[in-house]
């Protein structure tokens, strides 16, 4: 007991700080000096110089203190089965019996026992009482609570007829009894410690699936409007502009671009912390990939006056097999990085064949500049999420800390590591390698593209449905398609769609998700169940992941996430009426 009653005040000062459990372990710490300290006083015959009239009284003190510290025990235990009044009587009649023992002779303290022993009878009775309410109201552990004080009520009759000279050998018998006991508290305290970590544990899913909840209805709400700010400043580039005009356009360009960059690492993170990102494994071409990057951020590096260079190995003559959209990611943002923290020089991002198998090939893809550098002592934390190498960094070049995190965990899911070396006021240099399987497929450039810069009658013949209920949205993609050629009938809702559809006349449905009335999940298996089979493609501001299952599952061919670029739209449109444009 003596142990245990250790082991109960270590969980109760090193863990949850419940004086539930710090009540019983020193319940168990002064009931134990009972097993040596009455009776055949074991202690004496240990330390031959011990003061008798100091143990007397420690012997009768941890009888009254053990019952005081039970009633405080089954006070915090059971709070709302007990009765208050009796409880308090009985903590203020142990501590009155433990101040008469300390402060009066032996010959006083000695004559109140069979007081006392009668009093501890009514405990353990007040006891079970409150452990057979708490039975009733089906607590934590009151049943194993209940049969513990049936034990202690038991031990406390022996003791009574073994002062009274009714009983004589009753050691094995208490021994089983304290062991039973103990054991049954124990079990009692542990049941109760086990549901309060399974309410923590609910607590904390339930805090991730709010957490959740909330990125995905801010991200949907964000996505929503940007789709509209992103894509019509899109036409306003393509209607031929003043200068001063193209300028502002840019800004506004690269302003929405960037809060949508902002948007998607924090959904992105997310993801990756609770494991819920996947990788494909199709052919791509990472040279395209690194031009591409390479080209989309030339502006932001001319606009700071630097140079942004692709060095891509002529060994890397064929595609490999990878996911585009995450090899994309990790590469643009260590581009995006190194040209947000240099102010003069260059970026250079660069592809190297390191060793090249009949099957495979070890690739190097590494990220160099000019800029501030990196102190060692601080080179760890910028992995860290919403951190940077020093407080005023954010303050001076923006960002959220995130996308370093973001690209050296979607390597480390890969099994790869990312590698930085980086002198202060030098530059530094972002590396990884990493092995790819190569596909028969040779680099070749697309002889066709769906660009918003040629092509003026593109969609010339297709006619299209679009199923939206938000005008802004509405005017954009009908905006863009139509400026291609394309006939364009619109519906609010997914009843509207049902409607208006004429399978012989439209070749193609563009359907957003998420709309009053009837949604474009359900419009879309209505459609499917009536035979029809032209292709739906789902518009929608929430993340891929979140409704491609329900999507696809539902009918729909593809999925075009807001907000979109002319070039998608036109992309993913032609690709699924087959035509091919000239």
């Amino acid at each position: 007991m003596f142990m245990g009653g250790l082991f109960f005040l270590g969980l109760f000062m090193f863990g949850k700080h419940d004086r539930t459990i710090l009540y019983f372990a020193l319940f168990c710490i002064v009931f134990s000096y009972r097993m040596i300290g009455t009776n055949l006083y074991v202690l004496h015959s240990l330390f031959l110089d011990l003061n008798w009239f100091i143990t007397i009284r420690l012997e009768y003190l941890s009888l009254y203190l053990s019952m005081g510290l039970f009633c405080a025990y089954t006070r915090r235990l059971y709070p709302l089965d007990i009765v208050p009044i009796i409880t308090k009587g009985l903590l203020w009649f142990c501590l009155g019996y433990s101040a008469i023992v300390l402060f009066t002779p032996t010959l006083i303290f000695t004559q109140l026992l069979i007081t006392f022993l009668g009093m501890m009878f009514f405990c353990i009775a007040y006891s079970m009482y409150v452990f057979l309410r708490a039975a009733k109201h089906r607590r934590s552990g009151s049943l194993f609570a209940l049969l513990s004080t049936a034990v202690m009520l038991f031990i406390g009759l022996l003791m009574n007829l073994h002062y009274f000279g009714l009983i004589s050998d009753w050691r094995i018998v208490l021994f089983v009894c304290y062991i039973t006991f103990f054991f049954l508290q124990s079990l009692a305290l542990s049941h109760r410690f086990a549901q309060s970590l399974r309410l923590a544990a609910e607590q904390a899913e339930q805090g991730l699936r709010s957490k959740t909840e909330f990125l995905s209805t801010m991200s949907h709400e964000i996505r929503t409007p940007l789709n509209a700010v992103i894509g019509m400043t899109h036409l306003m580039m393509n209607q031929n502009p003043r200068e001063d005009q193209k300028e502002d356009l840019d800004v506004l360009l690269f302003s929405a671009n960037n809060l949508l960059s902002i948007v998607n690492n924090i959904l992105d993170y997310n993801k990756i912390e609770e494991g819920k990102i996947g990788f494909e494994n199709i052919p791509m071409d990472l040279a395209a990939i690194a031009r591409n990057i390479v080209a989309g951020l030339k502006n932001a590096a001319d606009e700071k006056g630097i140079q942004i260079l692709a060095d891509i190995d002529a060994k890397l003559d064929k595609k490999v097999l990878g996911d585009p959209t995450r090899m994309s990611q990790v590469i643009n943002n260590l581009v995006h990085n190194a040209i947000k923290f240099t102010r003069e020089g260059f970026v250079r991002l660069s592809i190297s064949v390191d060793s090249i198998g009949p099957e495979s090939v070890d690739l190097t893809v590494k990220v160099e500049d000019t800029g501030i550098g990196i102190p060692l002592e601080k080179q760890s934390l910028i992995f860290d999420r919403f951190t940077q190498a020093d407080s005023s960094t954010s303050r001076s070049y923006g960002g959220t800390g995130l996308g370093l995190a973001i690209t050296k965990k979607i390597l480390e899911l890969q099994g790869v590591s990312l590698q930085l070396t980086s002198e202060p006021g030098q530059g530094s240099s972002f590396y990884f390698t990493q092995t790819f399987l190569f596909t028969s497929a040779t680099i070749e450039e697309s002889p066709h593209h769906a660009s918003g810069a040629g092509g003026e009658q593109l969609l010339r013949g297709i006619h299209l449905l679009l199923v939206e209920d938000n005008p802004l949205n509405v005017l954009v993609a009908q905006t863009m398609l139509e400026s291609k050629g394309a006939v364009v009938d619109i519906a609010s809702n997914g009843e509207e769609a049902l409607e208006l559809l004429e399978p012989d006349r439209h070749q193609l449905i563009l359907m957003d998700l998420h709309m009053p009335v009837m949604d474009g999940y359900e419009a879309t298996i209505l459609l499917r169940q009536r035979g029809e089979t032209l292709p739906i493609i789902a518009l929608t501001a929430s993340t891929p992941n979140e409704v491609e299952s329900g999507a696809f599952a539902a009918g729909v061919n593809d999925v075009v996430v807001k907000p979109f670029s002319p070039d998608d739209l036109y992309r993913v449109v032609l690709q699924h009426v087959h035509k091919v444009p000239q």
